[in-house]
């Protein structure tokens, strides 16, 4: 009998390691949690007046939807002379003019902020980071979020989709206000359905929001908590414009023209592409820069950072907070100028609602990441790339989704630029370390150095604004499972790839993953040599001479 209870103690003991082993991959979906979830989105959501007319919509392909040709309202057709072409021709010209005549800025720093600042008049906050009285989400939101803060939507279906409940909110406000906001939202619902603990899922400028509320409120109420493309550790292309560090990368322009217009979400005309092309391929725009530089760069660009940004965006706590703590300092002291200068004064208000977020979140991103995760929370972060960050700033060749690197969506994963690969000595020294398995399958993302690695998913071909359904599920189970799942548990793998032609997500492989719309032109690869580049601005200048002839042939027509 001993003999027998010891063979039946040591088969179950056996099966009982097993079995995890041998377990089949789960299929991530987003039916059947009997947890709230919360879902809390990014900038986007359209801003209205007190009439409800809409005042500023950012468009779906994010804040580069900014730099879409203007459109006549009334017909359609697209509008010669925009409110802001105006601006700059009749009125900024004259100023433009005289600061390069008499090296006299300041009246071209006013004008120009009170110009465009009257074209974001009803849209941009005050001095105290405050909205326009009246203005907000619609009415139309304000009563969907008013119905559910008091009614269980579960309903006959049995259970909480990933819609069912989402903030709606001024997305323009200080993130520790949202937050507060978002407290109350959790409290309501978990009151309307009985729930102990709601789910968090929050996307782009959502997850800053998420982050102020963890700081505020803590993690009794989360069951879980999901972030897609998240901004929490900033965001370069926003930090490094507003701090000093813009600069124009042309072949970086050229790429993330081809991306955009690859996936139909940004279009420019062939002629202004091809010019662009041009510019950097001869070399030209580095030689103008470098004239512009050693004479009027350095004397302008603070004045304009600080009146672009208080005449727009900057106004908005929001994306103060996507401001990295090592580019704070220096983007104060552009845009308000020194302390106790007159700027820091007049704005005394919102800058105290920068610095609110920046001492208690920002600095503190890492440590709230933590406490989350030695929380009983489920965690869920979903990183996209394969994309050419929006070229204004210095580390424009990052591995990223347009707007963030991956390195800092993903809390600290190791990439290559992105036009390269990891070197080969690295990525054999983590195989060696038995880290092989975080490494990309193209080569560009060892996430063994991102801290919370075993559920961080990357998705390639997939752009910052957009929501694939496979990414929905993995974040959707996830948050709402009764253990914390990772990337081993799922048929998707941690690293995967989105086809847009058939809206479609697969494992990623050695043979799927060059997704780069660019690559394919190696023209518009950087040159590595001096005959190489000699011969990619013969061909650039070919092009551009093709898309010149069209363009006359096209306006002689008219």
């Amino acid at each position: 009998m001993k003999k027998l209870l010891s063979i039946i103690l040591c088969l179950s003991l056996l099966f009982a390691v097993a079995a995890p082993a041998s377990a089949a991959a789960i299929t991530p979906t987003c039916v059947g949690s009997q947890i709230p979830i919360v879902f809390i989105a990014g900038d986007g959501e359209p801003i209205y007046d007190e009439n409800d007319k809409q005042i500023l919509k950012i468009s779906e392909n994010g804040l580069l939807g900014l730099f879409d040709k203007s459109k006549d309202e009334t017909d359609g057709e697209e509008a010669d002379n925009s409110e802001l072409y105006q601006s700059v021709a009749n009125v900024l010209m004259p100023f433009l003019v005289d600061g390069l005549l008499k090296d006299n800025w300041q009246p071209y720093f006013d004008h120009l902020e009170k110009e465009i600042g009257d074209l974001f008049a009803e849209s941009r906050l005050d001095n105290n980071g405050n909205a326009p009285a009246g203005t907000g989400i619609s009415s139309a939101r304000r009563a969907t979020v008013a119905y559910d803060r008091t009614h269980n939507k579960k309903g006959s279906k049995g259970y909480y989709d990933m819609y069912d409940y989402q903030l709606w909110y001024d997305w323009r406000l200080d993130p520790m206000e949202n937050a507060r906001q978002l407290k109350a939202y959790v409290d309501d619902v978990k009151a309307a359905t009985g729930a102990n603990k709601v789910a968090l899922a929050s996307a782009c400028l959502g997850g800053n929001v998420v982050m102020a509320y963890i700081q505020q409120f803590g993690t009794a109420d989360l069951a879980g908590v999901g972030m897609l493309a998240p901004l929490a550790k900033g965001s370069e292309f926003l930090s490094q414009m507003i701090s000093g560090r813009f600069r124009v990368d042309m072949d970086g322009l050229n790429r993330i023209l081809t991306d955009t217009a690859a996936i139909d979400d940004f279009n420019m005309p062939a002629f202004a592409t091809a010019t662009i092309d041009l510019l950097s391929k001869s070399g030209l725009y580095g030689r103008l820069t470098d004239s512009v530089k050693k004479t009027i760069y350095a004397k302008v660009i603070e004045g304009t950072t600080s009146a672009l940004a208080l005449s727009t965006i900057f106004t908005m706590p929001c994306y103060w907070s996507c401001v990295t703590p090592e580019d704070y300092e220096t983007a104060l002291t552009y845009v308000f100028g020194d302390e106790g200068s007159e700027k820091r004064e007049q704005y005394a208000g919102l800058i105290a609602k920068i610095e609110d977020y920046h001492e208690k979140v920002a600095l503190h991103a890492d440590e709230l990441m933590q406490q989350l995760d030695d929380s009983d929370t489920n965690l869920a972060i979903l990183c996209k790339y394969g994309f050419q960050m929006v070229p204004l700033c210095e580390d424009s060749a990052l591995v990223s989704d347009q707007y963030v690197s991956v390195k800092r969506a993903s809390f600290g994963a190791t990439t290559s630029k992105i036009f390269d690969t990891l070197p080969d000595e690295y990525i054999e020294a983590q195989t060696a370390a038995g880290l092989g398995k975080y490494i990309s399958p193209d080569k560009q993302i060892d996430a063994s150095t991102a801290p919370y690695r075993d559920y961080t998913w990357f998705t390639k071909n997939a752009t910052h604004t957009l929501r694939t359904d496979a990414e929905r599920r993995i974040l959707y189970t996830v948050i709402t499972g009764d253990r914390q799942y990772t990337v081993d548990d799922f048929d998707l793998t941690q690293f995967m790839v989105y086809d847009h032609e058939n809206k479609t997500t697969a494992v990623m492989t050695e043979d799927n993953c060059h997704t780069e719309h660019w690559t394919a032109d190696e023209m518009q690869q950087p040159a590595t040599d001096k005959k190489a580049a000699i011969f990619a601005g013969l061909i650039s200048f070919f092009k551009w001479l093709v898309e010149m002839f069209k363009l006359i042939r096209t306006k002689i027509g008219k």
